[in-house]
């Protein structure tokens, strides 16, 4: 097991990541509550929920559930509200924790709740998918879709701790670990050139679910993202470099349809198409913008937009927490493994990056 840490000052908190982690022993600190709500969905409940239903009460605990249906169209406030019933029928108190079993989804909603409930309960991430381990469980960003825009409702609640365990990625079906693999070389691309050569030498193990070859690569993402995060824990600056590819992805997730096309296989294309735009303004070779597509394509991940209305998509985009007085920015590369947040492009460049990108 290896153990980093979100420096946060007096909210510091832990990540652990590890294979067949005991989570009883390592989580038994860190919820000084004698009520637990374990916030989980239909698929995997059926995989975990037992398991951690023991362990937290080997610990003493009271636990209550809330079982979600499975998917990001159910991202929203209806089933956000089923998490309150839950905590409301259990007749939990301020002191409860909130436990979310799952991936982004429930991460997002879990911690929304915990955020709300009462002004706000206590909250451990137990992320069981790819995407969920090495991105949407560290850093505090909690929150639901809105049908004119994704993750635009919601507020910052950071956890307690983290447990990565690379054990439940054997379950994990090989669609969604290829979304994750979008999240990690989205790091390698923003911040870490030295990570991109190490995954172009190492896709193969990832997608063969080497466990050790996860662990490291879930480690760096978490190390790389813990250090943003406590220079930016509400994205004033810095922090923003972590959406390379989401501006664009996101207005592919909201005119798909929530669920459609996942949040690993929209950001891959939105990266392919910040990588164009910053090619056009001259910062990265057609060779470099090649390179990110064969990384891109080494796991499994499109490269290329259904094709969507021009004005569509660039309404969706508009809708983006990057807007600021009414001015998109969009972090593009100025080489590979650096990332910029920037206005500083054309509409007709802007639009030339989309359709450049679109499936033919």
């Amino acid at each position: 097991m290896q153990t980093l840490f979100v420096e946060l000052g007096d909210r510091r908190y832990p990540i652990f990541i590890g294979h067949q982690l005991d989570g009883s022993k390592l989580l038994d600190q860190y919820i000084q509550s004698q009520q637990v709500m374990i916030v989980t969905n239909t698929t995997v409940a059926e995989l975990y929920l037992a398991h951690y239903l023991k362990q937290f009460q080997m610990m003493g605990r009271t636990v209550a559930t809330c079982i979600l249906p499975d998917g990001e169209k159910y991202k929203d406030f209806q089933h956000l509200h089923l998490i309150f019933d839950a905590l409301l029928e259990a007749n939990f108190n301020r002191d409860c924790t909130v436990v979310a079993l799952g991936g982004g989804v429930i991460g997002d909603m879990a911690g929304y709740a915990a955020a709300s409930f009462q002004r706000g309960v206590n909250f451990i991430q137990i992320p069981t998918t790819l995407l969920s381990q090495v991105d949407s469980s560290v850093g505090g960003k909690t929150g639901i879709n809105h049908p004119l825009g994704k993750n635009m409702i919601g507020a910052f609640k950071q956890p307690e701790a983290v447990i990565a365990d690379m054990a439940v990625l054997d379950t994990l079906p090989d669609r969604e670990l290829s979304a994750g693999l979008a999240e990690v070389i989205k790091y390698a691309l923003l911040g870490d050139v030295e990570f991109l050569i190490w995954l172009e030498q190492n896709m193969s193990k990832l997608l063969d679910r080497d466990r050790e070859v996860l662990a490291e690569a879930v480690y760096r993402c978490c190390a790389h993202k813990a250090r943003i995060v406590a220079n930016d824990e509400t994205e004033k600056g810095e922090r923003a470099l972590l959406n390379l590819g989401h501006t664009y992805g996101h207005a592919i997730e909201s005119y798909m349809g929530y669920g459609n096309w996942l949040h690993g296989e929209a950001v891959a294309t939105g990266m392919v198409m910040a990588a164009s735009l910053s090619e056009q303004l001259g910062w990265i070779s057609t060779e470099d913008v090649a390179r990110v597509k064969d990384v891109l394509i080494q796991a499994n991940l499109p490269i290329a937009s259904p094709k969507i209305p021009i004005d569509e998509f660039l309404g969706y985009m508009a809708h983006d927490k990057k807007v600021l007085n009414g001015q998109l920015r969009l972090v593009l590369l100025k080489c590979l493994g650096e990332a910029v947040i920037t206005k500083d492009f054309e509409q007709s460049q802007l639009i030339q990056s989309i359709q450049d990108n679109l499936v033919a």
